[in-house]
């Protein structure tokens, strides 16, 4: 039984160590405070209990002793406790306090160091703490109240010590800070700058003056940098096309992290509202369906993992050749093993058709149940025998009010399916969708129209990086970016 202690970096999700991840697979329990990204939490197991016990300044708030309680609590229930927190564990994180509290309880704790706000958000800012030239150290302080923990700090210090001061929770007392420190001897026109959200798509930056700091529209959760560099502005994060931006994700659950972390990757905010689930049929047997067949045919990469689940391993195919519908479910045949044999120009079911062979024997074609009959139909007209299964079955899933509000203050949603736009239009209504609406392919379009909605782009080819590449066209890009 151990508490491992995690810094979950100040915001993306991509800064989390590897360490990190890897104690967050395997967790039981996940306590986590307000910094922490919720995707995060995805990376824990389905059936680990999740317990948030946030910090709002000036807001609810849950009590550093509820915490370690709780701590100590789960750390001796269950085996395997991540108390996720923002930023770096040990670094005004409190982290100290919860480490000493399970020491005193004999509780095992590990700390998994995680990347520092004081150190990320100046870099997604453009703004390196130490430049040749400009500055030679930093300093990091906190200017957090409760009472104001940083009366204690010697100001008039930091002042004369130069080079770059960050200033972490310090928004309350800017005012103060400021003032303290040109006391100390800093020029009221040295620069300053305050970053919002650092790391994340939402990211704010707002500059000026150590003389001017105490008035600027600053708002918390920002880390604060004063000094020279903070005039230099070598961005790059908010240069991302997708900077800004707020996509919907349809896609199932289990489908949705390879199209978020391309988009998330271009600087989106992702929102995933997934509006379909993929259940596998019961009582197929793929590996008997194969026993006869020449060909085995897949039109999805759903039906690729439904039914390479069942086998052992790649030789059960043995020398029955294999088609996939397009690269999508080509990569998702390559990750068992498998090279797909054929792979139409078109990603489409008329693609295949078009593209295999005149001639004769059984084709076997796991399929979703609500299939369009194109592809099976169209293969028995080359004079194959065709044993079309349903082997998965595409199921509706409900969303909540939060989900529908969050959609419809979104910029844009992605179609991967007709089941996705048929059922978040179904469970979400016309007024949920966004102006821009992207689909995948032409089928998928064309149900989105007979739904009453415009499609604003469509990928191509019809895959995740055509959509990808639609969904960046989709928005202009600001001169000089």
């Amino acid at each position: 039984m151990t508490v491992y202690l995690v810094g979950a970096g100040p915001g993306d999700p991509g800064l989390l160590t590897v360490r990190g991840a890897e104690v967050l697979a395997r967790a039981d329990v996940v306590i986590y405070d307000r910094l922490s990204v919720a995707s995060l939490l995805d990376l824990a197991p389905a059936h680990a209990t999740r317990l948030s016990v946030g910090k709002t300044p000036r807001g609810p708030s849950t009590p550093q002793e509820e915490i370690n309680r709780l701590l100590v609590e789960h750390g001796r229930a269950s085996e395997v406790v991540v108390r996720l927190k923002g930023g770096d564990v040990f670094v005004f994180a409190r982290g100290g306090e919860e480490a000493a509290a399970l020491a005193e309880a004999g509780v095992d704790y590990e700390v998994v160091p995680g990347i520092s706000s004081a150190i990320a958000v100046p870099a997604y800012a453009g703004i390196p703490v130490t430049h040749r030239g400009l500055s030679t150290s930093f300093t990091v302080v906190t200017g957090h109240e409760d009472p104001w923990a940083a009366t204690e700090t010697d100001w008039d210090a930091v002042a004369r010590v130069g080079g770059t001061i960050v200033v972490l929770m310090g928004v309350a007392t800017r005012a103060d800070i400021a003032s303290r420190l040109i006391e100390g001897g800093l020029a009221p026109d040295t620069p300053a700058a305050a970053v919002q959200w650092g790391t994340r798509p939402n990211q704010r930056i707002v500059r000026t003056t150590l003389g001017e700091l105490g008035g600027a529209d600053v708002d918390s959760p920002s880390t604060i940098v004063i000094g020279a560099v903070a005039s230099l502005d070598l961005s790059w994060f908010e240069r991302r096309p997708l900077f800004g931006r707020r996509i919907v994700v349809t896609r199932s659950r289990e489908q949705a992290s390879e199209l978020r972390q391309r988009l998330e990757g271009l600087g989106a905010e992702v929102v995933e509202v997934p509006v379909v689930a993929i259940e596998p049929e019961p009582g197929i047997d793929f590996a008997a369906g194969l026993a006869h067949a020449e060909w085995v045919v897949f039109s999805s990469p759903n039906a690729v993992r439904t039914l390479t689940a069942q086998l052992r391993d790649a030789r059960a195919l043995g020398s029955t050749q294999v088609a996939a519908i397009g690269p999508g479910t080509a990569s998702a045949l390559s990750v068992f093993g498998v090279a797909a044999d054929l792979v139409p120009s078109r990603n489409v079911a008329e693609g295949l058709v078009d593209a295999f062979p005149v001639g004769h024997g059984r084709v076997y074609l796991p399929q979703a149940a609500d299939a369009r009959p194109v592809l099976a139909e169209g293969l028995r007209t080359k004079g194959w025998d065709v044993d079309a299964v349903t082997a998965y079955r595409t199921v509706a899933v409900a969303l909540d009010d939060r989900q529908r509000a969050r959609a419809a203050e979104s910029d844009a949603i992605t179609f991967t399916s007709s089941s996705t736009v048929t059922n978040f239009v179904v469970a979400a209504g016309l007024p949920s969708v966004p102006a821009l609406v992207i689909s995948i392919g032409p089928i998928t379009s064309a149900t989105a129209r007979d739904l009453g909605l415009e499609v604003s782009a469509e990928a191509d080819p019809h895959t995740l990086d055509g959509l990808v590449d639609a969904v960046v066209r989709s928005f202009p890009r600001a001169p000089g970016t």
